[in-house]
């Protein structure tokens, strides 16, 4: 693939070298001072960083884990080809990073689990919402995220220093997988806390530099309406007409809530849709609920959640406002609609507005900060990827591996997390070219209309386990079921018929792609939730004493919880240990490897609730926490006023 500025390859000047190595060096060096500081020997110390972080490593560890390079090619380029309305994703978050912190996390915690499968077991008993659930995250994890930001990742490599797309992501996987095996999740929130601060400080200085350059935000507002590319007729032979509104600028650009049916991002979809999105990924995702798990207190949780809403305002203005201003600057390149055009610009056929932030890097910026800026993406992409590869080692072992063999001893566990690591990374390096060609080339809409087809029935579910006690194992099963079939009737045609692009619209039939996938994740979520209800009505409710402290109204109860299933889960503990006390018997063992192993067994199961945990909190410093979080509350309604 050709490199847009002239085939010419930018960052090969010292500074610009000297910064990058300069900052891996960083990296690598918070990540070795991280380990030394944590037990990683045992399950607690690996997967939950033993529980003592502060809340301003959990609000940079949940803002870093969030925003990848996805997010800065993503929101980029749907902001290059339609305006500020995809900066409703981030904002949206702000609302509902506090239900987290103070509906959702509370009842995670004195349900003393690690995983979010984990608590489904608990509060319905049985194993097959859990297994489903661990199954379709780490789906998602593969499709959604590690192959977006992987491949967003590579095309920012590819613009500036003209590598191939496959050789550029293999590098950044290998240096990646290293220190996510090695450290676990303390190292994470350790990197991940230095990696924020050079993730906003680099984008600061982009946006400062591209809004110079284009002249300011009144400029903007003038020139976005006019920035169309010069050329959009065909050279083919089978010509075909390109209808102005495939290259015009929006109209409604500068607007966040749009027309309902005309809108490409209409205001229902946008104000309730993404909140039922959010929804289940800010408060039943393992990535984000595994960081918050980490805190030393529900005030260090919640103070978190708060520092992570600040920081969520910010990419409209460090991602989607560059976006735009890269299309006024290049419109050839980043607005191009001639297919043989977008393929000589970008690689791919259906548009280039992916490489709207990357150009701007390489173009607009001096030498040594354009180092900065390629590690600030690096550091964007390898955060993301290291927490995405943490919490799915997280659920692959603890939720599924342990299935398979319930005898597993703490360090089988530990390598088993660390081999299912490599194993997703070759997955996700085949998926790379759907997600290059899906929804005309826009990266954020890809990851948002999958979501918005297999997310909605968590969301539900785990909405429902929390705060309705009525909802049982048979209500939220057919409900996942239900809703999983729904959602796979509208994608499965949507990837086999193609998303389409303005130039060549899809075939499918309106009747199944017709609606916005915002307002069908809106009528999933629905649809979902009385499946669930109605089903669990019709069924026997669960008893209280097998719901204390696993629903937000029995929080505080101090009560002795009877666990479901605990007597199925002892029998297939026996039944798993028999064959192996027979054989021991047969070949004369001596009886202390028996015992040994069976401790190491309950110290792998009973390793991290050790220490209950503790969801009071001082009063000064929760009402402290409380009037921050009214206050930007107050911040975020007003920007969507403003902006509306």
């Amino acid at each position: 693939m050709e490199n847009p500025s002239s085939g010419k390859v930018t960052i090969s000047n010292p500074a610009d070298i000297t910064v990058i190595v300069g900052y891996f060096i960083m990296v690598m060096s918070v990540g070795i001072w991280s380990m030394f500081r944590i037990n990683r020997g045992t399950v607690g110390g690996y997967f939950l960083a033993g529980r003592t972080m502060t809340w301003w490593p959990v609000g940079a560890s949940l803002f870093a884990s969030n925003i990848g390079s996805g997010h800065f090619v993503g929101l980029a380029g749907t902001g290059a080809a339609s305006g500020i309305a995809v900066g409703g994703f981030e904002w949206n978050a702000l609302f509902i990073v506090l239900l987290l912190g103070w509906l959702f996390v509370p009842v995670y915690l004195t349900a003393e689990v690690i995983t979010m499968p984990e608590y489904l077991k608990k509060r319905f008993g049985g194993t097959r919402i859990s297994l489903y659930l661990s199954v379709i995250s780490l789906f998602l994890y593969i499709f959604t995220k590690i192959s977006v930001d992987m491949f967003s990742g590579a095309v920012f490599i590819q613009q500036a220093l003209g590598w191939n797309i496959y050789v550029a992501v293999i590098s950044l996987l290998l240096i990646t997988a290293l220190y996510t095996v090695t450290g676990g999740l303390a190292a994470l929130m350790y990197t991940d806390t230095f990696q924020t601060v050079v993730i906003i400080a680099g984008a600061f200085v982009l946006t400062g530099f591209s809004f110079a350059q284009v002249g300011g935000y009144d400029a903007l507002l003038a020139k976005y309406s006019s920035a169309m590319p010069s050329n959009f007729s065909s050279m083919e032979p089978q010509s075909y007409n390109i209808s102005p509104e495939c290259y015009t600028p929006r109209q409604d650009a500068f607007n966040l809530l749009r027309d309902p049916t005309t809108g490409d991002l209409p205001w229902p979809g946008v104000v309730f849709g993404i909140a039922i999105v959010g929804g289940w990924y800010w408060c039943t995702d393992q990535v984000i609920v595994q960081r918050c798990l980490a805190a030393r207190s529900l005030t260090h949780v919640k103070a978190g959640c708060i520092m992570c809403g600040y920081l969520k305002l910010l990419p409209m203005f460090l991602m989607v406002f560059p976006g735009m201003i890269s299309r006024v600057l290049y419109p050839d390149e980043v607005g191009c609609v001639v297919p043989e055009v977008c393929k000589r610009v970008c690689g791919t056929e259906v548009g280039c507005s992916n490489i709207a932030y990357p150009k701007l890097v390489v173009s607009v910026m001096p030498n040594g900060l354009r180092g900065l800026m390629l590690a600030v993406m690096l550091a964007a992409l390898m955060s993301s990827l290291a927490s995405i590869f943490n919490s799915s080692s997280t659920l692959f072992t603890m939720d599924i591996w342990t299935r398979i063999r319930p005898q597993a001893t703490e360090r089988e566990l530990i390598i088993v997390g660390r081999v299912w690591v490599l194993c997703i990374v070759a997955i996700s390096i085949c998926w790379i070219p759907v997600v290059q060609a899906a929804q005309s080339g826009q990266l954020f809409d890809y990851i948002q209309s999958v979501s918005s087809y297999l997310a909605p029935p968590i969301a539900s579910v785990f909405l429902l386990a929390v705060f309705v006690k009525r909802v049982n194992e048979t209500g939220a099963f057919w409900g996942l079921i239900g809703g999983l079939v729904m959602g796979l009737c509208r994608m499965l045609p949507e990837f086999w018929f193609g998303t389409g692009s303005c130039i060549f619209p899809s075939s499918c039939p309106f009747l199944v792609c017709g609606v916005h996938y915002l307002h069908f994740g809106i009528i999933l979520f629905f649809c979902t939730s009385v499946l669930v209800l109605v089903v669990s009505h019709c069924t026997e409710p669960i008893d209280d004493q097998h719901l204390h402290r696993l629903v937000f109204s029995l929080r505080h109860s101090k009560e002795e919880r009877m666990d479901l299933d605990w007597e199925q889960e002892e029998k297939g503990r026996v039944a798993q240990r028999e064959p192996e006390e027979r054989a021991r018997e047969k070949n004369h063992r001596d009886s202390e490897e028996e015992k040994s192993g069976s401790q190491a067994h309950e110290q792998g199961t009973l390793e991290v609730p050790e220490k209950l945990p503790d969801i009071s909190e001082d009063p000064l410093w929760k009402n402290t926490v409380d009037a921050n979080a009214l206050i930007m509350m107050a911040v975020a309604v007003f920007l969507w006023g403003y902006y509306a």
